[in-house]
């Protein structure tokens, strides 16, 4: 209790809190080649975790029950107008968060043989940690970045209303990596602006050994770390002076390499050191055969992704609508479309104006990961000397993976924050237990006055999981998620904004959680030329 009063009282002194770079939360961009921040946070509440829209969608910053937290962070940012322009960053946080006993399940052997027992361990988030620390330059329309740099919003959500994006969303902590792709979107050449691209391709090293290690009870099925994920994707999109936008695309992304440790009964039975060479950092961007590598049989490394496309419609000046799609996919039958109705169906209005400005935008979505291709996969050239000839291409199992622990980081998902994270399983699980799933989400946002000092948001989800297409719930389980949030940015503090929220769940999902967080951000400039 006194190490919980001191570090509040600590964070309460500085003035300044923040754990989320939120686009609506802060005070106008500072102005000059430099940009700082020093901030804070402190919330409290009631549950095993945070609830859902507190963690959501933040970059990982905040995951537990209580928290107080101090950051600091400088950046030169890049100057997208020039020819030739560089940028860096850092942001680095500290202090102090609750803790969370995992009840995991062993096996203790004894006289009698081997019998099931429970180890109780109490985990915590690191103390300190960098959460991002780059440099990054461009020339005319291309850049390049490498370190631990902010997850980039995407291109069909909107961030700040959106249940996020399935295949990048920002809800799990960036990992650290070298990328480069197009500044935005760029004409393509002979097509007189009526169509342009942008795309991006990079590799990451996972850093999260410690946090499975810990997490896993490590008793029976596998750990896998030190692994690689590729990322990339490819967007073209036309003229957007135009009434009526339409952009399509694809995102992909690939974990590969790393050392899986086999167990059984608690015993280490295998350790497979997967490929991480040159041959398998090519087949993780262009996905070929795994050539019955030890470790990989199929296509070398886990890889997934979405479809993406969005219609933007124009209504007047200040209204626009987009209606957007993501279907996921895991494997060919997904890049098909063998999977169903499955996906991610949104509607987003922005307006300037709507309700005198208090309304200035709202998203609207519904989720489906309900039919993953179908419960079966059946294909003869995985079985030598077979006679039959029918093929069965199917039963995915969304995040998840053979040889990977999931497709996440420190627990949070690194897709969609709607299917639950292995954070949440106190059982000492370090896969996705609830993706085969129904959800529906709504957020809003707009000003309180007609200043704009003081805003609003509201976000709202429901969910109901089956388990898994391979491990299913006998009875589903649900949740209701729901969060409010006001800031306010007082004029007479330049650079300042204050952010409350209240967030709750109800449910079997992710059981009922409630909680607030308080956040005070300062943010200044200054020129590092004159």
């Amino acid at each position: 209790m006194k190490e919980i009063l001191l570090t509040t009282i600590l964070a309460c002194s500085l003035l300044s809190v923040s754990a989320q770079d939120n686009a609506r939360a802060v005070s106008p961009t500072p102005q000059g080649d430099i940009v700082y921040e020093a901030g804070a946070t402190v919330n409290a509440g009631k549950g095993d975790l945070a609830p859902h829209y507190i963690m959501a969608n933040q970059e990982g910053v905040v995951t537990q029950a209580y928290s107080t937290l101090i950051h600091a962070g400088i950046a030169h940012k890049m100057d997208t107008t020039q020819r030739l322009s560089w940028g860096a960053g850092a942001k680095i946080y500290a202090g102090w968060s609750s803790s969370v006993d995992y009840k995991m399940t062993t096996y203790v052997s004894g006289i009698s043989g081997i019998t099931l027992s429970s180890v109780t361990t109490s985990l915590h988030p690191a103390r300190a940690w960098v959460q991002h620390a780059y440099v990054e330059g461009k020339y005319r329309g291309v850049y390049a970045t490498l370190g631990q740099a902010p997850t980039p919003h995407s291109a069909i959500v909107n961030h700040d209303l959106s249940s996020g994006d399935l295949t990048r969303s920002g809800n799990s902590r960036p990992m650290p990596g070298l990328k480069a792709g197009f500044v935005n979107f760029q004409n393509i050449p002979f097509t007189h602006g009526w169509v342009q691209i942008n795309g991006e391709v990079g590799y990451y090293k996972a850093m999260d050994k410690n946090w499975i290690n810990n997490h896993d009870n490590q008793f029976n099925h596998f750990t896998t770390t030190g692994y690689w994920v590729n990322y990339k994707n490819l967007y073209l999109r036309t003229n957007p002076n135009q009434r009526v936008v339409a952009t399509v695309g694809m995102q992909a992304a690939c974990q590969f390499g790393g050392t899986r440790v086999m167990r059984e009964d608690g015993v280490v039975t295998e350790t497979i050191k997967q490929k991480a060479n040159a041959e398998a950092f090519f087949k993780a961007l262009i996905p070929s055969s795994g050539g019955n590598a030890e470790g990989d049989h199929y296509y070398e490394g886990n890889h997934l992704g979405s479809w993406d496309a969005a219609l933007d419609v124009k209504l007047n000046r200040a209204n626009k609508v987009r209606l957007y799609w993501q279907s996921p996919w895991e494997d060919g039958s997904g890049i098909g479309k063998l999977n169903g109705f499955d996906g991610l169906y949104g509607i987003e209005f922005k307006s300037d104006n709507a309700l005198n400005g208090h309304l200035k935008g709202v998203v609207v979505e519904y989720m489906d990961f309900t039919n993953q291709s179908g419960p079966i996969h059946y294909a003869p050239g995985d079985h030598e000397g077979t006679t039959l000839t029918e093929e069965a291409t199917g039963a995915d199992d969304y995040y998840n993976n053979y040889a990977f622990n999931g497709y996440h980081n420190l627990g949070m998902s690194i897709g969609s924050s709607m299917i639950q994270g292995p954070i949440y399983n106190l059982d000492g699980y370090t896969r996705f237990a609830d993706n085969l799933m129904r959800g529906f989400h709504v957020g809003l946002y707009g000003n309180i006055d007609h200043t704009g000092c003081w805003q609003y948001r509201v976000m709202a989800s429901h969910r109901k999981s089956w388990g898994t297409p391979f491990v299913p719930r006998i009875v589903p389980v649900e949740s209701t998620s729901f969060m409010v949030e006001t800031t306010w940015t007082p004029a007479c503090i330049k650079g300042m904004s204050i952010n409350a929220r209240f967030a709750m769940d109800h449910g079997t999902l992710t059981g009922n959680n409630t909680g607030a967080l308080l956040t005070v951000v300062y943010r200044g400039g200054f020129n590092f030329k004159k």
